[in-house]
């Protein structure tokens, strides 16, 4: 069966809807009331706690960050040097190698000399 309502009846209810609303309106506690009040200054506590945390932990991940680019230099420097030193190294043993050569040949010239002047 259909709900046969009046024009009259619809708007009643709209009307007492929206007297209801007001009353839940008109019932919620005012700005100054001491527990409004209390709720605030808590809200706000609550919202400086995580300000703090938040600024805590934003300077502790930058300091880690800092402290993992100060390893990665100072591990990219170390190898630079172990580069470079092993570098030097294969430059003395080759400057070791020509002069054991040039010694050598030397030695293998005056040696001939030697037996030709004999």
């Amino acid at each position: 069966m259909k709900n046969i309502d009046t024009f009259a009846d619809r708007r009643k209810t709209a009307q007492g809807a929206k007297e209801r609303l007001l009353e839940q309106f008109k019932s919620r506690p005012k700005a100054d009331d001491p527990a409004m009040v209390a709720k605030a200054a808590e809200r706000k506590a609550l919202e400086e706690a995580r300000a703090q945390r938040k600024a805590t932990r934003l300077a502790e991940e930058a300091t880690r960050r800092a402290e993992d680019a100060a390893r990665r230099e100072a591990d990219e420097a170390a190898a630079l040097a172990r580069q470079i030193q092993e570098a030097e190294d294969q430059i003395a043993r080759h400057a070791a190698e020509l002069a054991d050569r040039k010694a050598k040949r030397d030695q293998r010239y005056a040696d001939r000399k030697m037996r030709t002047r004999r």
